[in-house]
């Protein structure tokens, strides 16, 4: 388990993420049938945008 620990020196920083109509209904719990990959990629900009603006490391499995 190799990880970095968050750096928490400013806990109300906040991070900006831009959607897709599509995606933020997706996140808001509306469904996409047809279509999985809208959730999906709404969670990695969230993901990215959270790595971007904190000091962490995923931890590898």
């Amino acid at each position: 388990m190799n990880s970095t620990p968050t750096t928490k020196s400013d806990p109300k920083k906040s991070i900006a993420v831009e959607f897709t109509p599509d995606e933020a209904l997706a996140l808001t719990g509306v469904e996409f049938n047809a279509n999985h990959e809208i959730k999906a990629s709404a969670k990695r900009k969230i993901r990215a945008a959270f790595e971007k603006t904190f000091d962490f490391a995923i931890e590898q499995r």
